[in-house]
């Protein structure tokens, strides 16, 4: 007789920030659901990348700004390790510009301080399911908007995708789903997931954010060009 699979374990969480009423907040928030589990907090950065070694979470809520290693360097760290966790990053504002940096050094995503529980919960569980939290066109706000006011010298090349895979990168860059995707290049949106997944695996990317930073950081999409 065959064993039943084993159900998948809560979401481990670490939640990183340098205000302890903000730690004890989201940790309250996050334990009322019976799938996810704060497992640590971090005063810094430094203390969220310890946590992450010793504890192996699924997701980490990082705040932006910290004493002693800020976000964005630990984020750099943790994210640099095998079986890395996804890291979300907390920030007061929507256009904070700390954030393009946080999401080049290996963020999945941002959330607001000031979200509401069932987004917060919402987010926590999208980016552990693997995918990027923030919208497409979000998304593309966000970075083409740093890519103008500080462009960076290209860090990685598109030699290796195919003539399709970089018509597929350049249309997540401008901020299409896939849907959208499939209809303008009259394929299957499998098909169009299968040349996402190619693109990521190509270039080593995490996830579709992180195609939105290679494909505005090679040039591939130019700001002027959002509309």
């Amino acid at each position: 007789m065959t064993a039943a699979p084993e159900a998948p374990g809560p979401v481990r969480i670490v939640v990183a920030d340098d205000q302890e009423v903000v730690r004890a907040g989201f940790s309250a928030l996050l334990g009322t659901q019976s799938d996810l589990r704060v497992v640590a907090t971090a005063g810094d950065g430094a203390a969220a990348v310890g946590a992450c070694r010793e504890h192996r979470p699924d997701v980490v809520l990082m705040d932006v700004r910290m004493p002693a290693m800020d976000g964005i360097e630990a984020t750099r760290r943790i994210t640099a390790r095998s079986g890395a966790p996804r890291v979300l990053m907390l920030t007061t504002f929507d256009l904070d510009e700390h954030v393009y940096d946080a999401l080049v050094a290996g963020a999945s995503g941002f959330l607001l301080k000031d979200v509401t529980a069932e987004r917060l919960f919402e987010a926590v569980r999208v980016v552990a399911a693997g995918e990027a939290l923030l919208a497409p066109t979000v998304t593309r706000r966000l970075i083409g908007e740093f890519a103008r006011l500080r462009p960076r010298p290209p860090s990685a090349s598109l030699e290796v995708l195919t003539p399709r895979e970089t018509d597929v990168l350049r249309l997540v860059a401008e901020g299409l789903t896939n849907a959208e995707i499939a209809a303008r290049l009259v394929v299957g949106e499998e098909t169009v997931k299968t040349h996402v997944s190619r693109v990521l695996r190509k270039l080593g990317l995490r996830d579709r954010v992180q195609a939105v930073v290679a494909a505005y950081e090679t040039g591939l999409v130019l700001p002027r060009q959002a509309r």
